[in-house]
């Protein structure tokens, strides 16, 4: 059963509640960063066979301010195979006294739809208190009843920053007799504790400290403990499920939602035919891949087992759309039709890389894409784009496995990595330093890897959005006279390139007759500052290198008074090189900056701001011109 709260945490209690715990019993080191406490949250589940379970939960949680205020929202989902009950809730003052309550009737009752999906069938209750003075403490309960038992809560900590915890604790009964994995996750935050009476099993943390939000800090997901739960067999919209290993839960799924989603029909037969493949694999692909591009689009959709299963592939077909699943099926289906090999694969698609733990058998997962293996290596296709190139990941799908679906189970296969320079925006650029303190500029840039992922976003903008966003990109500069030429996505290569023109004021200085400037125009470096308190680790989530060439045109009369020394800087966080030429009385300057893909410990964050610090101030560097 998929859980997905604004946020809420769920309970259910038959105590009539009259008075909490004050404010004020909250320990100093918990309210530090917090925004909102939560004093207890209990969920208990009881597994009565695999096709019943029942779930009790109970949240307690104290709004400290204003800014906690998205911490009130209480969420509770349901489906065709979930009922909701018992819902009722208390709110008191900040001495713990009951100032009022709520119960179902009170929540508005909506489509389940965050994502702006075309079909849904989950819905929500939902339920916003209002907040008559701060702060104040929220205490509700609900029980819910499923035959969905494919997943048991993630039990995890804390959900969001300027969260704090005092108390949390989830029990299993397992009466149904299948066998129950579970994964800990502990981190620097916290473990979990774990006892078990009578065959019930009880996990609780306790104390966890709000974290504040810190700059290149990891995901929410990787820092918070947690544990996950699995039953090894389950149901699924009424269907039941193998969990035991791999090769079961992989032929399940292939068995049961992929195969009968996946018929060749003669139309789709044709579709291909009508292609006229030729050449290799990967040509073939190519061009199947670029039809099936320009005539679907993406968009959600969570109807009945749709969270799990694509469309039928004919009905993609005839309907020109589908979520990642049924894309990615579609475009298996019409592999499939030329006599091409393909594997349905999911993946956690995030900023932080996260794979999947070979040791804990689940189908888990938030994006589909597909794997084509081939003599020279795996081909992979991300489905849900009409503007991506062939065989590119963004790299928030790199440097992490998948679960690739076969006929006879699931494996798990690596996606790409990549190297800095594999990731690389390249510049070149005549700059023309005017008397009146502007710079004329003529420039071509070209990006690949993640920094083509960074700059797709170009092709999604109007004319007047896409100066805007260029403007913005060079926010160290006053432009005017803004051009922007020949914007073209390779999608051959992976490669986005465009040329750019325009004149900036107000960039060099006088003195008296002689002029200065500094010797990198673009892009100011990202201001990073030291933190003595820093309490998270650090990561750079994709490694890439920046490329500048630079070439002054001085005016006439004008002549350089010293030529700059070069400069190079090496670091486990990357390297740094700028150099410089004067050649037939124009200046050039070349400048590398090689940033790897890393994650570190807090105490190496002061280290990571003095390497970008170094690197700011060398691109700082001023340039003298004399009159002659």
């Amino acid at each position: 059963m998929t859980r997905n709260f604004i946020f809420f945490f769920s309970i259910i209690s038959s105590l009539i509640f009259s008075q909490e715990k004050p404010i004020s019993s909250i320990s100093d080191s918990l309210r530090s960063h917090a925004y909102a406490v939560i004093r207890n949250h209990t969920e208990n589940y009881t597994i009565n066979s695999v096709k019943d379970m029942e779930i009790t939960e109970e949240m307690t949680i104290s709004i400290l301010s204003s800014s906690g205020e998205g911490f009130s929202v209480i969420g509770i989902p349901y489906n065709p195979t979930t009922r909701v009950s018992d819902i009722k809730g208390f709110i008191y003052n900040k001495d713990g006294k009951e100032i009022s309550k709520f119960y179902k009737k009170d929540f508005s009752d909506t489509s389940n739809n965050s994502s702006n999906a075309l079909y849904v069938d989950d819905r929500i209750l939902f339920y916003k208190p209002v907040a008559m003075e701060y702060p104040y403490t929220i205490k509700y309960s609900y029980s819910t009843t499923t035959s969905n038992t494919v997943y048991l809560s993630l039990f995890r900590a804390i959900n969001g920053y300027n969260l704090a915890l005092e108390k949390s604790q989830i029990t299993i009964n397992n009466k149904s007799g299948i066998n129950l994995n579970s994964r800990v996750y502990d981190t620097f935050l916290g473990k979990v504790s774990k006892s078990e009476d009578a065959g019930i099993l009880r996990y609780t943390y306790e104390n966890i400290p709000a974290l504040g939000s810190e700059t290149l800090a990891p995901s929410l997901d990787v820092l918070s403990p947690h544990v996950d739960f699995a039953l090894q067999k389950f149901s699924i919209s009424n269907r039941e499920g193998d969990n035991s290993n791999w090769a079961s839960l992989g032929k399940w799924y292939y068995n049961n939602l992929l195969l009968p989603v996946s018929t060749v029909t003669p139309e789709i037969q044709k579709e291909v035919d009508d292609l006229h493949l030729t050449g290799t694999t990967s040509e073939k692909a190519e061009k199947i891949y670029q039809y099936m591009q320009n005539k679907t689009h993406y968009i959600l959709v969570l109807m009945g087992i749709g969270g799990w299963q694509p469309m039928v592939a004919e009905d993609v077909r005839k309907k020109g759309y589908g979520d990642c699943k049924a894309l990615t099926n579609y475009m298996r289906i019409l592999l499939q039709a030329a006599g091409i090999k393909s594997y349905f694969c999911f993946v956690y698609l995030n900023e932080t890389a996260t794979s999947f733990d070979p040791n804990f058998v689940s189908l888990l997962g938030n994006h589909a894409i597909l794997m084509i293996p081939t003599e020279k290596g795996n081909i992979w296709l991300e489905n849900t784009s009409q503007s991506i190139a062939f065989n590119h990941l963004s790299y928030k799908s790199r440097f992490r496995n998948v679960l690739a679906v076969m006929e006879n189970g699931i494996e798990l296969v690596d996606t790409p990595i990549y190297k800095p320079e594999d990731s690389k925006e390249i510049l070149q650029s005549t700059v023309k330093i005017n008397v009146d303190n502007s710079i004329s500029t003529d420039t071509k840039f070209s990006f690949t890897g993640g920094q083509y992922d960074d700059n797709m976003r170009l092709f999604y903008y109007d004319n007047s959005e896409l100066k805007d966003a260029i403007r913005n990109t060079h926010g160290n500069l006053t432009i005017q006279n803004l051009d922007i030429a020949n914007l073209t996505n390779n999608k051959d290569n992976g490669e986005i390139n465009y040329n750019l023109k325009f004149k900036a004021i107000d960039f060099s200085k006088k003195l008296g007759n002689d002029i200065f400037f500094r010797v990198m125009p673009f892009y100011s470096s990202s201001a990073l500052s030291a933190d003595s308190n820093r309490k998270l680790p650090f990561e750079n989530s994709f490694p890439f290198q920046d490329d500048y060439n630079v070439e002054f045109e001085i005016p006439v009369g004008y002549k350089f008074s010293e030529i700059p020394k070069s400069q190079e800087i090496q670091s486990e966080f990357g390297a740094y090189s700028i150099s410089f030429k004067n050649e037939d009385g124009k200046l050039k300057v070349r400048r590398i900056l090689t940033i790897n893909r890393g994650n570190y410990p807090k105490e190496k964050y002061q280290g990571y701001v003095d390497f970008r610090k170094k690197t700011a101030s060398f691109d700082n560097t001023k340039v003298l011109i004399t009159k002659s």
